[in-house]
């Protein structure tokens, strides 16, 4: 499936192959992306999902409005105390599948939001 967002600024995701996200050329299966930058990841299974494991995107300036993070195939709750965590850095958490985080981050970097993602392969 390939998605036109043009007119955001920054890493553009405009489609998906096979597990992962199409991004300004290249292919990622796992996905941290910001305004400035996007880069692979190889996320730990969600329950174990932890602050570190965001270090990239937290330490963003100015820091990120909230975190869109794709759960992979299906909407799944991130640990509770990431949440708490990152409520306490004052980020908010979004989580929804990655499907639905990719076509968010398409809409809301056209809208110039200063966010963060996390995306889960698709499986």
């Amino acid at each position: 499936m390939e998605m036109n967002r043009r007119g955001a600024e920054g890493p553009v995701i405009s489609g998906f192959s096979g597990r992962g996200f199409k991004v300004d050329g290249g292919v990622y299966e796992g996905l941290l992306i910001t305004p400035a930058r996007a880069d692979g990841w190889a996320p730990p299974p969600l329950e174990a999902l932890g602050e570190d494991d965001l270090a990239a995107l937290l330490t963003l300036d100015p820091r990120p409005e909230f975190l869109l993070l794709g759960t992979g195939s299906a909407m799944r709750r991130p640990p509770v105390a990431l949440v708490q965590a990152l409520g306490a850095r004052g980020i908010g958490l979004e989580a929804m599948d990655s499907r639905a985080a990719a076509r968010a981050w398409g809409v809301l970097r056209a809208e110039l939001r200063w966010i963060a993602g996390a995306l889960y392969p698709l499986d």
